[in-house]
């Protein structure tokens, strides 16, 4: 069976698309990376392509008199490289209408917060600000607004009493090296379908214990 081919569009340091690029080099594993994508020749995240030697682009948003255009430009190069399934990986620019039509339920991306809970930026001071006992990462298929779509896969963390913005966001990105390779290969088997915008899982077995914050 032919692996799923993807796309990994970054706009940084590439943490997780080096967790995929160490995913994909498993023999095993469903999926493989045909391009990498960056609207910044500085994003330090290009190296992890490079020494994967993987083959990757530069698309400078700057360039564009507009944001279709940039899209297109994009669409037309994943295209190109046989492109199944788009994955944002920290891709800091707001996709066009045009896009995630033109990708749906083939475009997933990323997010630093249990969603629908915390959308935009500066969700780790959100969440603390707000209180909350738990908070996540969260895999989601693009829908045309932000941090809206079906969600495929969530991981937990607590939040601590001392916890710091930038110490909740560095326990919630070890989780999201994990959970973002899961969730490439639960689509990559098959076992997503989205019904009624709600991504169901075949063969779903959760965890059935309970999580508790403070114990």
């Amino acid at each position: 069976m032919a692996k799923l081919n993807l796309s990994v569009a970054i706009s940084g340091r590439g943490s997780n698309l080096k967790a995929l690029i160490e995913a994909c080099a498993d023999p095993g594993f469903p999926a493989k990376i045909g391009l990498v994508i960056s609207n910044k020749a500085s994003a330090s995240g290009l190296r992890f392509a490079n020494d994967a030697g993987i083959p990757n682009l530069i698309f400078d948003h700057k360039a564009y008199n507009n944001r279709a255009d940039f899209d297109r430009n994009m669409t037309g190069a994943m295209e190109k490289s046989g492109t199944d399934l788009v994955c944002l990986a920290g891709f800091m620019r707001l996709l066009s209408d045009e896009f995630c039509d033109h990708w749906r339920d083939r475009l997933i991306n990323i997010h630093p917060s249990l969603l629908p809970s915390f959308k935009g930026l500066d969700v780790q001071q959100a969440a603390i600000d707000a209180g909350v006992r738990f908070s996540g990462c969260t895999v989601h298929y693009v829908r045309k607004e932000m941090d809206t779509g079906p969600i495929i896969a969530q991981a937990a963390v607590p939040v601590l009493s001392d916890d710091t913005a930038a110490s909740l966001a560095a326990r919630i990105l070890i989780e999201e090296h994990k959970l973002y390779p899961h969730a490439v290969r639960l689509i990559a088997d098959g076992r997503v379908t989205i019904d009624n915008e709600r991504a169901v899982i075949s063969d779903h077995n959760g965890p059935i214990n309970a999580l508790q914050n403070p114990e």
